[in-house]
């Protein structure tokens, strides 16, 4: 091979991130390698990159392989003892051409393929432009890194480090330049995007970040978030969902469980009550707004009656797009110390979990049929709705805003017909 070639595991904020590094490698002049941008949010995620990375080594006997991200944060050591990695960077490292330039050289021990500095020791997240993702019609512009909550469940504070956020001058100057690139969705990403702006000056919001894209930049189309914080929702993001056709009527939530016990031993800051009051507001705000969710089966000392806690919040939750994790013990979290279910039962309920998430994903396709909607094309023959639903859209134009008329479905997305010529 030849050039830069970049494997991405993990969420959206990888993503973004992902091109950073490739330009930042580039810049540098790095050439015949592979960047390995890791996610450490499970075990399985963790277990895929290792199996990535013997697979790459094998196409590719000559490249670099330079492993990164999450995982190679909280578990640097098990990469750099892969004999098929020839570096491993940490998060902060990984966004500068100054760490490219200093690679070391093949063959080297372990500990001389290291370079992670102390994650935690980062205070500040230095704006990053981008002029365009790769393989993507939507661009996503990271606003936030870290977190400085501490769920007893989630590694990822140790990989990403304490909460930081991106000035929004950078973040203005950044959604300008994707939209005057062609962009019509721009995605606002972070690891925990709603405590955008508590460590700047005046502390402004999330909320008050996308009033403020949309107010000043016309030509950003769709406007997104990532994942929020449903107890972190403030005013101006309620204000969005109420009167901003821009932005997009779907919300993915860190909802994790539905029992409030197992709520509290996770360490999280809301209970049940707190997100269906949350949901059933943005849905009298804006009827049409669907929502996405990330819920755990099988967390330590999780009794029957608190499984069908969290069954019954997706149900009253109506959530059309459930992503189901059976729980991962991460070393060195307090969730780990904990009392575990046998992992049978944890794949057992992950699996009712995700067949519950089926079933709602289906009747929220139903009701689509007969609406009208906007869909913007991807790459792939598929398109999306405004509130996230994916349509097939065959032999459209990737990047097109166009208007259809939903015909039906399959089962996994919905089928159309324009309604008019393309805008």
């Amino acid at each position: 091979m030849s050039g830069i070639e970049v494997i991405t595991f993990g969420c959206r904020l990888n993503t973004y991130e992902s091109e950073v590094m490739k330009a930042q490698a580039e810049k540098a002049g790095l050439n015949n390698a592979i960047l390995v941008n890791t996610c450490a949010v499970t075990g399985e995620a963790v277990r895929q990159a290792r199996q990535a990375i013997r697979r790459a080594r094998r196409d590719n006997p000559h490249a670099r392989i330079i492993v990164t991200g999450c995982a190679a944060q909280t578990e640097k050591q098990t990469f750099a003892e892969m004999a098929e990695v020839d570096a491993v960077l940490g998060n902060e490292e990984k966004l500068t051409s100054a760490s490219y330039r200093s690679l070391p050289d093949f063959g080297v021990s372990a500990e001389e393929k290291l370079r992670v500095n102390d994650i935690m020791s980062v205070k500040a997240t230095a704006p990053q432009m981008v002029k365009h993702i790769d393989g993507h019609v939507r661009a996503f512009i990271q606003v936030q890194n870290g977190c400085d909550h501490r769920c007893t469940f989630c590694i990822i504070p140790y990989g990403r480090g304490n909460s930081r956020s991106v000035p929004m001058g950078a973040v203005v100057d950044q959604a300008r330049r994707l939209a005057d690139s062609g962009y019509r969705e721009i995605v606002l990403t972070g690891v925990d995007a709603t405590s955008y702006g508590v460590d700047l000056p005046g502390g402004p919001t999330l909320g008050f970040l996308a009033k403020t894209l949309l107010k000043h930049i016309p030509d950003i189309r769709r406007l997104r978030l990532s994942s929020i914080d449903s107890i972190e929702a403030d005013a101006h993001l309620m204000d969005l969902i109420a009167d901003e056709p821009r932005f997009m009527p779907h919300l993915h939530l860190s909802l994790q469980h539905g029992d409030d016990m197992i709520l509290k031993r996770m360490k999280r800051r809301h209970l049940r009550a707190d997100a269906l009051r949350f949901i059933e507001e943005a849905r009298r705000l804006r009827p049409e707004m669907s929502f996405g969710a990330d819920m755990i089966a099988g967390f330590p000392t999780e009794t029957e009656e608190m499984f069908d806690n969290a069954v019954r919040l997706a149900e009253e939750a109506d959530i059309a797009h459930l992503h189901v994790f059976p729980y991962s013990p991460r070393p060195g979290t307090p969730a780990a110390r904990m009392p575990q279910l046998d992992r049978s039962l944890v794949k057992d309920r992950a699996a009712r979990l995700r067949a519950i998430g089926h079933g709602l994903h289906q009747s929220h396709l139903d009701r689509m049929v007969g609406t009208r909607q906007w869909l913007l094309v991807e790459n792939n023959g598929l398109a999306h709705t405004e509130n996230f639903t994916l349509v097939a859209a065959a032999g459209l134009r990737p990047g097109e805003l166009v208007p259809a008329t939903i015909t039906g479905h399959n089962g996994k997305h919905l089928d159309m017909q324009l309604t008019a010529a393309a805008a």
